[in-house]
């Protein structure tokens, strides 16, 4: 009796031509400030759909704080930076909450809904440390991070399908075996360093804007360094999402003076 053979090319060759399809229908964005190429996995009114949905759902759970000078310092940081985004921020609704949280975290979703953890004023400090924040989150926004993901995220996932159903022939655990193998090398080779490339643009534009609306970029530094005194134990930088906080303040210490020619300062 003939073997049936242990790999199949159909599956592959399909996910080829989905990717090429997927590759094609997407749409590209350079980001304004840093000059990279990209490619979005949905429309910004697709994003900003998702991120006014998002913002709904986390104000529905949590204590928002109403009134206070805490208030006031967030909505008036948020209107210095977002005063001097440019056409990156064209259709979005800005909106600003702070969250009565001991989360040490801020957020800025799709269509400029931004979200400060009272938690995080502490490490903050002052005016400009929350500027830093707040400029790093408005950039994944205006960066539109969320969308590349997406289109990261599906690539991915087609090539997986494509590998899945070539190898269906062998025994479970060979299976197993090589799709973790692929799946790792997925997530360490692709998806966590451009999740760390988006972390270090954020810095980059959200420098430029906080720079650009007249805080004092030092601030930034310093803010990265109490961040890494205070930081939980993390994982190695190459197994996570984020750099390193010595690697963050490193580079911004190397940006400030690029950045202070780009804005003529």
């Amino acid at each position: 009796m003939q073997r049936k053979a242990a790999f199949k090319w159909g599956p592959i060759l399909l996910a080829l031509v989905s990717i090429a399809f997927f590759y094609f229908k997407s749409e590209t964005f350079q980001n304004p400030i840093t000059g990279r190429e990209t490619r979005l996995g949905m429309s910004k009114q697709e994003e900003v759909a998702l991120g006014l949905q998002g913002y709904q759902e986390v104000l529905s759970q949590s204590q928002v704080v109403q009134s206070g000078p805490d208030v006031e310092l967030v909505k008036k940081v948020a209107q210095r930076l977002v005063n001097v985004v440019g056409s990156e921020g064209e259709g979005f609704d800005w909106q600003v909450s702070l969250v009565q949280s001991n989360e040490v975290n801020a957020f800025c979703l799709p269509g400029g809904k931004i979200v400060v953890y009272t938690g995080i004023l502490p490490v903050a400090q002052n005016e400009a440390g929350l500027a830093t924040v707040m400029g790093h989150e408005i950039a994944h926004a205006t960066s539109r991070h969320g969308a590349e993901r997406m289109y990261d995220q599906g690539m991915v996932d087609i090539a997986m399908k494509g590998v899945q159903g070539s190898i269906e022939d062998l025994d479970v655990s060979q299976q197993k075996t090589v799709l973790g193998i692929i799946g790792a090398g997925a997530q360490y080779g692709v998806l966590l360093p451009f999740s760390r490339n988006h972390e270090l643009e954020a810095d980059e534009v959200g420098l430029y804007y906080m720079m650009k609306a007249g805080y004092n970029p030092n601030e930034a530094v310093e803010f990265w360094k109490r961040m890494a005194a205070i930081g939980d134990q993390k994982p190695p930088e190459f197994s996570s999402t984020h750099p390193s906080d010595e690697t963050r303040f490193r580079r911004l210490q190397e940006l400030i003076p690029k950045i202070r020619q780009k804005i003529g300062q």
